[in-house]
């Protein structure tokens, strides 16, 4: 059992605090609900940017990365489709000044000179330079640039966190930037969690002391994120389907179906059903299609995971990379499908024993997942984002609860005229699929 203490400050910055004796670490957890999914179609990537530009420096602070050195700790950063996040973990004697260093960069006063700020252009040529190194030249990096806006046509889950047009980003001006900020980083907009060696009491008074004193003057205009509006998607009734020609090692094959929101009930069925398929060596689609029919050399298939209406994404690379094995890898994943369903029409009891096995694994990441501070610092902002803390504790009971008629539904959406299909072929294949 995690047990914390939430507080509201005045100014709506959201407070959680975990006291763990067992370390002598703190971790400080800021999460800021804004991720690509709020970018404006034509300012792309400024999320991502962002993330970056957080470690500039402000006038108070010029360098951030020497003061966390100088405490011995370690502080990062990550982006996606819904929110970003930073961390810094210190020794716990450290613990109000890691808090100070947060609020001066929540506070934004950066180091900026009139229309000038060197820290932007620096930092403009590290996530282009980031761009092609993780999605141009990389094999298969570039595949969700493909595969979102297949998939998606209107929301903005139409491009990944890096940008729909690395331009965005390279002509992002200071006002863009400027803009962006004062947007989403305030307070009401933020997460803080706190877990390591603190008294609850004492933390609190270091976050009142540190943080209780920033407001913006405008008021915040982006709301929960429960209740944000992103355009909708209209029903898929159509399959779509896009091969690309790539300098990649094997054929690879992508499917995916839209699903559900974190926040609808079928969002677990969804789960559990990507485990059934692909979790481990004992799976439906490893046993069938790695271990005996030897179509692929890896087969997965999970679910995005996103806030809003995410994927679920069946995806191999092929052992043979001729055009008539992937028209019979791709057959092959549909037989699958439908034998999957058939099962959980008929109530198998190879389905019954499929769902314990996966609550079981489940279990065991979830606990896992949770077995260091900075990871249950994390979890507390995540599960606060989402509307639930106390998912923290509950979540794996809830796999539990889920049904073989819960299953069914979730499977029975898994059909040809709702799947977008990428295909990734080899460029020295001269085949037509």
């Amino acid at each position: 059992m995690i047990e914390y203490v939430r507080h509201v400050l005045d100014n709506g910055l959201r407070v959680l605090i975990h006291q763990d004796s067992t370390t002598p670490l703190v971790t400080v957890n800021l999460l800021y609900c804004v991720g690509a999914r709020d970018e404006h179609p034509d300012r792309t990537g400024f999320a991502h940017l962002f993330e970056h530009l957080m470690f500039g420096g402000t006038r108070r602070i010029p360098d951030y990365d020497s003061v966390v050195d100088a405490l011995g700790g370690e502080a990062n950063a990550f982006t996606n489709n819904d929110y970003t996040n930073y961390y810094l973990t210190v020794p716990a004697q450290h613990l109000h000044k890691a808090l100070a260093l947060e609020a001066d960069r929540m506070g934004g006063d950066w180091n900026t000179d009139g229309e000038h700020w060197t820290v932007l252009d620096v930092q403009r040529k590290v996530v282009t330079e980031e761009y092609n190194q993780r999605y141009i030249n990389q094999p298969y990096g570039d595949i969700w640039m493909h595969l979102r806006p297949l998939c998606y046509q209107h929301h903005p889950y139409r491009w990944c966190t890096i940008g729909a047009d690395i331009q965005h980003v390279q002509a992002a001006t200071l006002d863009d930037v400027k803009s962006f900020y004062d947007r989403f980083y305030r307070p009401e907009n933020a997460i803080l969690a706190i877990a390591g060696n603190v008294n609850p009491d004492d933390a609190l008074k270091m976050v009142n002391d540190t943080f209780g004193g920033l407001h913006r003057t405008t008021p915040c205009a982006v709301g929960d994120v429960r209740l944000r509006q992103y355009p909708s998607e209209e029903t898929q009734t159509t399959p779509r389907s896009k091969n690309i020609s790539s300098d990649v090692p094997d054929n690879a094959l992508y499917m995916a179906w839209k699903m559900c929101d974190r926040w609808n009930p079928q969002y677990y069925a969804f789960d559990m059903l990507s485990d059934i398929l692909s979790n481990g060596h004992s799976s439906r689609l490893y046993r069938k299609l790695v271990q005996e029919t030897n179509l692929f050399s890896e087969i997965n298939a999970y679910i995005t995971g996103d806030l809003g209406p995410g994927l679920f994404v069946i995806s191999g690379k092929l052992n043979d990379n001729s055009p008539e094995a992937m028209t019979q890898a791709e057959a092959s994943i549909w037989e699958q499908i439908s034998k999957l369903q058939h099962d959980l029409e008929d109530g198998s009891p190879a389905s019954h024993s499929e769902m314990e096995k996966v609550c079981n694994k489940y279990e065991n990441t979830f606990l896992f997942s949770q077995y260091k501070a900075n990871d249950r610092a994390l979890s507390l902002c995540y599960y606060e984002m989402i509307g639930d803390t106390s998912l923290i504790n509950s979540e794996p009971s809830i796999y539990r609860q889920t049904t073989v008629a819960n299953l069914l539904s979730a499977a029975m959406t898994l059909q040809h005229e709702s799947c977008s299909t990428l295909r990734v072929l080899q460029k020295t294949e001269r085949n037509s699929i």
